[in-house]
């Protein structure tokens, strides 16, 4: 037998759901133990208080094929007469990208595989919805190309096009898309939307933690050549105060020889995101930047429900505009719902209430009943969102869970070269010019297998984010206030190459040069002359060994970001090697820290080298090398440790490498 839900409306039960989190994760979730466990606590709190149950207390906990919810005639327009034609749905909640902007910097809690819609039941609720008014389907993320059969949900969203489906569109983060590109248009796809937050590749790997600028280039011009076979292209870029609200100019300027829109998003709130009001850019302070460097830029005539303000430039191809959800806010025309990975249906952005459409429709719901549900949730929509300073972001999820994929910020660069097309085709041709002449422009030479899009790639940490850098590229010291100390030690080795005079002047004892041999040719008594001089500096080997302890105590010093650290103990070593006339240094260096001694072990090795060339220059100035420099054995910290071996085949090589 049916229950009621209540005696009041739909919308003030939705509120009452909303009002407690609880309620709504009983209400939608049909496992029997739960049930009854609630209704225990219920039970247990009306027999404190004297109440008598309420249908509507029931109604909470009852299964959901025993919920009878009112019939709407129009499932999907809310008590405001707003007409929902227009359905977001996230395919994953895994991303190959580790975005600052929408990944909390201590994760997320992935739902389990089963948890999340599969490709049937994602096609079945697209066709209730599209039969009751969705014209324009997104698929979202997490990364939506993570999906293995993302093919196959397109090829079948396409086929509802015969109940009115109009356009399908994908929001990516284009790191892999341009390898399938043409597969996905054929398969349906209509409109694509890339997520790029900077046109500067070192920021773009500080932002996402991962490598692929190039990439995500290269299916944006990709997409703009698929123009003409019906490929609408845009870029979201998410602008922060004092990142990239200056790299604002160079991306209209992508709009003047491309036919593609640029929409600028203003920064929202979301769990884990540490949104703040001084971080936003509100869109009007942008026009205002563009219509100073463009004196005639046009209005276009926005669509009905479209959420961004486009604009135009006479003379360019494409468009920009602004998505202003914070400072001026387009809820009166919303027209947008969602769906999770992993089923629940959203009726707004920032609203934390949802409904588990997976949870019922895995409970045997009918297409009717699912129907009458939708339209229960769409009822309870509120007629605006709050104001930013109120939007709860303890319980509404963070941006990767909901499915709006975007990416962070970024500072400044020099961007050139805005003749037929702005930006090459070949992404290895890079558009940056850096203000700075930094050296990591190195780091984003491409390989082919830089990223990817497998689960295990998404989930190992990334390793090669400049820790010393902040987010504006300005050089910043680690915090380890919080690091326990430990008992830390390192060994770093080097190797200086000498000339058999120069060796011999350091190793008599070892050397087979005899230095008196035709001591009366001019070329004898030279070298005699400046063995002579580079005896007087001193004993060679001592005063290296000083100068290296000297170089480590003042690591701190002369590298900037090192942390000071009282030491325990410096130990330099010296070993010859005859048949290369080679000195080879080591030095450890061990204390109670709170971060390695690396640094200092690297130092004493390069200053007691230094040294020693600088006493046998007059005898082998232009001849001597120093290399081989690094770790070779470190214990201690969080970080595991580990034990360089360096065989006599990597001496030899690196000694045929050095006369090469």
């Amino acid at each position: 037998m049916a229950i009621t839900l209540c005696k009041r409306s739909a919308p003030s039960c939705y509120k009452c759901f909303r009002s407690s989190p609880a309620c709504l994760r009983s209400y939608s979730s049909p496992a029997h133990e739960l049930q009854e466990a609630a209704r225990a606590r219920i039970a247990a709190v009306d027999a404190l208080t004297g109440r008598q149950p309420s249908i509507y207390a029931k109604a909470r906990i009852a299964s959901p094929v025993e919920v009878d919810l009112p019939r709407k005639r129009v499932p999907l327009v809310d008590r405001y007469n707003r007409k929902h034609d227009y359905l977001r749905i996230s395919l994953t909640e895994r991303c190959n990208l580790r975005c600052l902007y929408c990944m909390p910097a201590e994760g997320v809690a992935l739902s389990p595989s089963a948890n999340l819609l599969s490709c049937g039941e994602i096609i079945r609720l697209a066709r209730v919805f599209v039969k009751n008014g969705v014209r324009k389907i997104r698929l979202t993320g997490g990364e939506p190309m993570i999906r293995k059969d993302i093919l196959d949900i397109l090829g079948r969203l396409n086929e509802l096009r015969s109940l009115g489906l109009q356009s399908i569109g994908m929001t990516s983060n284009g790191l892999v898309v341009h390898r399938r590109l043409e597969d996905l248009v054929s398969n349906g796809l209509t409109h694509l939307n890339i997520s790029l937050d900077t046109l500067n590749p070192l920021k773009f790997e500080q932002i996402t933690r991962r490598r692929g600028h190039d990439a995500v280039l290269r299916t944006i011009f990709k997409g703009i050549d698929l123009g003409p076979r019906g490929l609408v292209m845009k870029i979201n870029t998410v602008v922060m105060k004092g990142f990239n609200d200056s790299e604002v100019i160079d991306f209209v300027e992508m709009t003047r020889h491309n036919n593609l829109s640029v929409r600028f998003i203003e920064f929202m709130p979301f769990s884990g995101n540490d949104w703040h009001k001084n971080k936003l850019v509100p869109s009007s302070e942008l026009l205002a930047t563009i219509s100073q460097k463009f004196r005639d830029v046009l209005k276009i005539q926005d669509e009905t429900n479209d959420t961004a303000r486009s604009y135009t430039i006479p003379g360019f191809k494409g468009s920009f505009g602004f998505i202003s959800s914070m400072s001026d806010h387009f809820c009166s025309t919303c027209n947008r719902l969602r769906i999770t990975a992993d089923g629940k249906i959203k009726v707004c952005l920032f609203d934390g209430a949802e409904i588990s459409l997976r949870d019922y429709l895995r409970s045997g719901m009918t297409d009717e009943q699912l129907e009458n549900l939708i339209g229960f949730a769409v009822d309870g929509k509120q007629e605006k969102h709050v104001d930013m300073e109120e939007i709860d972001t303890v319980h509404n999820r963070p941006m990767i869970l909901i499915g709006a994929h975007r990416r962070r910020l970024t500072p400044r660069y020099s961007l050139r070269g805005t003749s037929a097309r702005s930006y090459p085709r070949n992404p290895a041709i890079s558009p940056i010019t850096f203000l700075s002449t930094s050296p990591a422009n190195y780091l984003f030479q491409q390989t082919s297998r830089q990223f990817s899009t497998s689960t295990k790639f998404a989930s190992e940490p990334n390793k090669s984010i400049l820790s010393h850098v902040d987010l504006l590229g300005r050089p910043s010291m680690v915090d380890v206030g919080d690091k326990a100390k430990t008992r830390r030690t390192a060994t770093a080795t080097g190797r200086i190459k000498l000339t058999p005079h120069a060796f011999s002047l350091v190793y008599p004892e070892l050397s087979c040069v005899d230095l008196t041999e035709d001591a009366s040719s001019e070329e004898s008594l030279s070298l005699l002359t400046r063995l002579r001089k580079a005896a007087a500096k001193g004993p060679v080997l001592t005063t290296a060994q000083l100068a290296g302890i000297l170089g480590v105590k003042q690591t701190a010093t002369l590298i900037p970001l090192c942390h000071p650290l009282t030491l325990d103990h410096i130990k330099i070593e010296f070993s010859p090697d005859v048949t290369t006339s080679s000195i080879k240094c080591e030095v450890t260096v061990s204390c109670e820290g709170r971060t390695g001694v690396e640094m200092e072990a690297l130092m004493g090795v390069n200053i007691s080298l230094l040294v020693i060339w600088d006493m046998l220059k007059a005898v082998a100035g232009e001849e001597m090398e120093i290399g081989g420099v690094m770790v070779t054995k470190k214990t201690g910290g969080k970080s595991q440790n580990f034990s360089r071996h360096i065989s006599q085949e990597m001496l030899e090589k690196e000694e045929r490498d050095g006369h090469e």
